[in-house]
């Protein structure tokens, strides 16, 4: 696990930044450039863009949010790498008003898809802001764990409702708009001329273990790190993640 990531947050992001880091460097091979120019969207206070430029990338944040690109800010000061990243004001359904077209290496959608009106028109978008032979990092939630987590807290029926809904949603007040199925997103990927190169399950018992015993059992966390690490490219434990990640490349990209 990477130092650039807090111990308590990695039970929400270790894999991810491992397959975004490999990824990188494959790009970085492939390419022959030491620093590749990354698009992070609704990237928010920096959790993946500040580690990234640390490796030594140009990151662009798009975030709808000032508070958050106003926390990106001065992430980015206290870890020296304010020269490397640059926090843009907008969304993804304008992306290409604030972005440019065709100009990353490696575009992060992480935690956005869940709340545009249309998901594919979102893959669609950033896709194109892809170089040939780039990479899309997607991340978005996951409909399986949704149905789980409400089953196991005893409700029932919202369990069922989330279960049957077109958009994996459990009720009135369900605050996600949108859930989704590997199938699904590995659909709306290839939708959009990209292969998909590697699909994992995040959060598959992070979010079921109870914290005190996490924080308390010594070597309890890097054992769960170690047991998420491992269920994570298993196709069983995908249906019921809280979350999804699927890397897609453009043709002729490096293999995952």
């Amino acid at each position: 696990m990477s130092d650039t990531l807090r111990p308590r947050a990695a039970l929400r992001t270790a894999v991810v930044w491992e397959v975004l880091q490999d990824a990188l460097e494959r790009r970085v091979k492939a390419t022959g450039r030491p620093a590749l120019d990354v698009l992070d969207t609704g990237g928010g206070s920096g959790n993946f863009a500040v580690p990234v430029a640390r490796l030594g990338h140009r990151v662009t944040v798009v975030d709808p949010s000032p508070d958050a690109l106003f926390a990106l800010e001065r992430r980015a000061a206290e870890a020296d790498v304010a020269d490397r990243v640059r926090g843009i004001q907008g969304d993804a359904h304008g992306l290409f008003d604030v972005a440019e077209r065709g100009g990353y290496d490696v575009v992060l959608c992480h935690g956005v898809l869940e709340y545009v009106d249309d998901p594919a028109e979102g893959v669609r978008n950033t896709v194109a802001a892809l170089r040939p032979e780039g990479v899309l990092s997607l991340l978005a939630a996951g409909l399986g764990g949704a149905v789980l987590s409400r089953a196991l807290a005893g409700h029932f029926k919202e369990a069922r409702q989330a279960l049957d809904d077109p958009n994996g949603r459990w009720g009135t007040g369900d605050p996600v708009p949108h859930r989704f199925t590997a199938d699904q997103l590995s659909g709306l990927v290839e939708g959009a001329g990209l292969r998909v190169g590697a699909v994992h399950g995040v959060r598959v018992f992070a979010d079921l273990v109870p914290g005190g015993l996490v924080d308390t059992e010594p070597g309890a966390l890097d054992a769960l790190l170690k047991l998420e690490a491992a269920a994570a490219e298993i196709a069983a434990f995908h249906s019921v993640a809280t979350q999804l990640h699927v890397l897609g490349e453009a043709p002729g990209a490096e293999g995952a």
